[in-house]
């Protein structure tokens, strides 16, 4: 296989993300950690994907490369027809920016703004955003709309920060661990705002969790262990959030 360019012709054109053989070697001082050993993976447009392992697996490392946050020490990322591996780092703040949406365990939401504020924050940057309002109100918040963050509860917080997220329309929404935070009745509210999202905008969407009951919502689930692909499981019949348990 040719470092310069993945065959997408024999992948097809709904591969988003094609990561071939990435390793990643943190040096802690005077010892090597592997946290991720060889990792080979194909990520489809549209798709809906767990990737499921415990603390330590290496998904958080993979979420980070995939999202351009972090390089792997060896092996090549593409996006498309883009080697995220050879990107300089200009080049990975334009696709970070345009390309690629965030959503993290804690929230990240600017105390001093409103709902619809932290979402314009990513709007006012973005090429081809939608409203704030419209954003807020996919995630189940139109009502919500000039609350500050201190006046909605954490899972209304995070349905912020997804609404910030999706509001730039990126190809790609990046989640690690979003209902970490949350207990299982407020987490299915936020998993069944992230289901929409991917349902009635088509955005390929990644959700890391160490929470096995999640990944019955996914097309697919990628299980992580000790660096490496462990398996991969296609769920046939998808369950909805409010079916799921944990």
């Amino acid at each position: 296989m040719s470092a310069d360019r993945p065959p997408h012709e024999a992948l097809g054109e709904n591969v988003v993300f094609h990561v071939h053989n990435v390793t990643k070697v943190y040096q802690m001082g005077e010892v090597q950690v592997r946290a991720l050993r060889g990792v080979d993976l194909d990520l489809y447009r549209g798709e809906f994907t767990v990737l499921l392992g415990a603390s330590g697996s290496g998904k958080s490392t993979l979420l980070n490369i995939l999202g351009g946050l972090d390089t792997p020490t060896d092996g090549h990322v593409f996006y498309a027809d883009r080697d995220l591996t050879r990107a300089v780092e200009s080049e990975l703040t334009e696709y970070r920016r345009y390309h690629v949406g965030f959503v993290f365990q804690f929230y990240n939401l600017i105390p001093s703004l409103t709902a619809r504020e932290n979402v314009a924050v990513v709007t006012e940057i973005a090429q081809s955003p939608m409203k704030p309002d419209e954003a807020l109100q996919l995630v189940g918040l139109g009502e919500r709309l000039d609350h500050f963050p201190a006046q909605l509860s954490g899972g209304e917080q995070q349905r912020v920060a997804i609404a910030r997220a999706i509001a730039k329309q990126p190809e790609v929404l990046l989640c690690d661990e979003p209902t970490g935070a949350l207990d299982s009745e407020t987490g299915i509210v936020v998993l069944e705002a992230l289901q929409r999202v991917n349902r009635e905008l088509g955005t390929t969407t990644v959700v890391i969790t160490h929470n096995a009951g999640i990944a019955q919502m996914a097309d697919r689930v990628i299980h992580l262990a000790d660096g490496l692909i462990s398996r991969v499981e296609i769920n046939k019949t998808r369950l909805a959030p409010c079916e799921l348990t944990w």
